[in-house]
């Protein structure tokens, strides 16, 4: 019954934003981390950013740290990801993922994973 539904992809100029969501059900949602990866065709899946379930803690990847800012609203069972200063290397499928248990590694039977929302930066 848990479904992560994104929303919020499309395409962009180099430089431009975008604000991603992920809206969750079937789950208790503050009791989950949630994550963002992308993932582009011929490359493996690439950690963006996560945060606690409280929403007290957060972290990023180099790549878009400074850039990206990942928050979460447990009132409404949703996670985004404000994305700033796009550019093409950006460009790739957007997926929203929650984990239960630490060390919440959002991989294997702990993790449930939405269907991914793309993510398009023209250079």
């Amino acid at each position: 019954q848990v479904r992560l539904v994104e929303s919020g992809g499309g395409l962009v100029q180099a430089g431009g934003s975008l604000r991603l969501s992920c809206v969750a059900s079937g789950l208790t949602f503050r009791s989950y981390a949630m994550a963002w990866f992308r993932q582009t065709p011929g490359k493996e899946r690439e950690f963006v950013s996560r945060i606690s379930g409280s929403g007290g803690i957060s972290g990023y990847s180099d790549s878009v740290k400074g850039r990206f800012t990942i928050s979460r609203d447990n009132a409404k069972n949703t996670v985004s990801l404000q994305m700033d200063v796009l550019n093409h290397e950006d460009t790739a499928d957007y997926y929203c993922a929650a984990d239960r248990y630490y060390p919440h590694i959002f991989a294997g039977r702990d993790a449930y994973w939405g269907q991914g929302t793309q993510v398009t930066v023209s250079s």
